[in-house]
């Protein structure tokens, strides 16, 4: 399994953000889907050493993440939702930034294979700052699949994109996802019906269901995604 994930909790003063959940992820693109304030965030933070858990334990390429972060860090993407990024640095320069912490042995063509697909080739020598919020995702997302990790973890990586870029973002986690362990998390159930093999949705802290996108449609007379979450978490 590239994650597991047994009993991890965490507590905020008195509040369970996150409420002993437990799950595994292989590869292929897994939806991890829940309303705001329902842990999702929180749990995606666990995973890439972040913060830590209050309870529980967790495993990423089969490092725990307690005891062997840094070795979790070198097989995991991550985008977070903020995607802060250094707004003064160019585009490719802030890829070769990115290039040299991870101390990749071939720079310069890894980078110009990651422009290309990320589609950023027409903005590659413009400021961050100077970019739409669409090609700041791209950016974003370019530093999490630079070092080619075998753990992805998206955080609303859609956002800001319009409809055009958006297909081609949406393919490369397809395509990301035939050989990476994606964990996804969006609103736009969309995306999680066009990109996501499997489904967890969580709510309060606790996991609400874990199942293919097909057999959770099928438990719930085919309703659309859409229909099944707000069944699900409006309570």
């Amino acid at each position: 399994m590239s994650i597991r994930v047994e009993g991890l909790t965490k507590i905020y003063g008195e509040q369970k953000a996150v409420d002993n959940i437990s799950f595994v992820a292989e590869p292929g693109v897994l939806g991890f889907l829940g309303p705001n304030g329902a842990g999702k965030s929180t749990t995606m933070k666990i995973l890439t050493c972040f913060i830590p858990q209050t309870a529980g334990k967790a495993e990423v390429c089969g490092f725990d993440i307690t005891a062997r972060p840094l070795e979790v860090k070198r097989n995991i993407g991550y985008l977070p939702e903020s995607n802060a990024l250094y707004a003064d640095m160019y585009v490719k320069e802030s890829l070769g930034f990115i290039a040299g912490i991870h101390q990749l042995p071939e720079p310069a063509k890894r980078i110009a294979d990651i422009i290309e697909q990320t589609g950023l080739g027409p903005e590659q020598h413009k400021k961050i700052g100077q970019l739409s919020k669409g090609y700041r995702q791209r950016v974003g997302l370019a530093q999490a699949i630079l070092h080619d990790p075998k753990v992805l973890i998206l955080d609303e990586p859609t956002s800001g994109l319009d409809p055009n870029q958006l297909i081609g973002i949406r393919q490369l986690i397809v395509d990301l996802g035939k050989t990476k362990t994606i964990i996804l998390s969006t609103h736009i159930m969309q995306e999680v019906e066009a990109v996501c093999s499997r489904v967890i949705i969580i709510n309060k802290g606790k996991i609400v269901t874990n199942n293919s996108l097909a057999a959770l449609k099928e438990a719930n007379g085919k309703s659309s995604l859409e229909d099944i979450f707000i069944k699900l978490t409006n309570n």
